[in-house]
């Protein structure tokens, strides 16, 4: 198993320190880049919410473009372990 790697990431208005193997930092930049392009699509549609509602929005939108493959798993081992530090991550934030 390779060591992981420390990197900074933005959702919304929030930077986050996640741990993630070297491996999967393209993938995660991508991920990332998509999900904020999506908040930034929803703010300009929906204007007047806080942050949470639109990043409520995009986890929606998400999990229904991974249940529109549905030859596919909805999510993979990979992916929601990294969605779950993120989930994790936000409730810590959410919460203080």
């Amino acid at each position: 198993m390779e060591e992981l790697i420390p990197i900074n990431v933005l959702i919304g208005d929030r930077t986050y320190r996640i741990k993630i193997e070297p491996n999967d930092e393209e993938v995660v930049r991508k991920t990332l880049k998509l999900i904020n392009d999506k908040i930034i699509e929803f703010k300009t549609n929906f204007a007047g919410k806080d942050m949470q509602d639109y990043v409520a929005m995009v986890v929606l939108w998400y999990a229904t473009q991974q249940k529109a493959g549905d030859s596919q798993p909805l999510v993979d081992n990979q992916t929601a372990e990294q969605l779950g530090a993120i989930e994790k991550l936000l409730d810590r934030m959410l919460a203080d």
